[in-house]
């Protein structure tokens, strides 16, 4: 068993930037082939673009994860450039807006739980469907630490990662025996630039509030996820991995 992704295709939402962009250069750097699905394409390419330059092999495809058919595309493009598809990370998603569920409106609400929820349904759809023709595959979504507990003025959000963590679960049940593994990875704060840009003091107190005294880094939540899609993990399925720093052990 190893962790070589070499001969393997492999599709990542949110692949511009953050964790996504880590996990599609790791999985690159692994010998993967990948699809950096994203928004912009222009942010896409610039990730292939320095895939490409480290010696690996990948395209960027522009896609609105909310967007049934243009997920239905993204994964066709996938197909039609590789020619097969044997793992994937949804992990595109945003923040959305903030506000007591009573102060909450009807189109914030339908925005983030079409962006973080129902895009990982669309995606595994049609993922799944490659990957039983490839005679297999893995998949990881990218819940988050709200997948298991509550943030204030999140309502959304929190729904949406708790529904991700269940639907992961019961996509799991459904095709462990058909060769599909689907797991997913719930990150805790992460050390991006929109959190690098807060102020210090609010910087400061988020790394506290983690036991290990610290922020997480893209490049860990990216290296558990390629552990979950390799052959190393062919008994890990329907389960849920924290990488939060001991935050929610509190």
């Amino acid at each position: 068993m190893s962790q070589d992704f070499a001969g393997k295709v492999a599709f990542v939402t949110g692949g511009a930037s953050g964790i996504g962009e880590a996990v599609a250069k790791q999985l690159a750097a692994r010998g993967a082939k990948v699809v950096v699905a994203d928004l912009k394409l222009e942010n896409g390419q610039k990730v292939v673009d320095a895939i490409k330059a480290a010696g690996g092999d990948a395209a960027a495809v522009a896609v609105d994860v909310a967007k049934i058919d243009e997920v239905e595309k993204a994964v066709q493009f996938t197909l039609d450039t590789f020619g097969k598809l044997d793992v994937a990370v949804n992990n595109a998603g945003i923040g959305g807006a903030t506000a007591p569920l009573g102060d909450y409106s009807f189109e914030d609400w339908h925005k983030v739980i079409d962006v973080n929820l129902n895009s990982v349904f669309y995606s595994m759809k049609y993922e799944i469907a490659a990957m039983l023709k490839a005679g297999g595959g893995a998949i990881v979504n990218m819940a988050s630490i709200l997948g298991s507990v509550a943030f204030p003025n999140a309502p959304a959000y929190v729904a949406a990662k708790h529904g991700v963590v269940g639907m992961t679960k019961s996509a799991a049940i459904d095709y462990a025996k058909k060769g599909i593994r689907v797991t997913a990875v719930g990150p805790g704060f992460i050390d991006t630039p929109l959190l690098s840009a807060l102020p210090k003091e609010t910087h400061a107190a988020l790394s506290a509030a983690h036991p290990v005294g610290r922020l997480g880094q893209a490049d860990e939540v990216a290296a558990l996820t390629l552990f979950l899609l390799s052959d190393a993990a062919s008994n890990i399925t329907g389960s849920y991995h924290l990488v939060d720093g001991g935050y929610v052990a509190q």
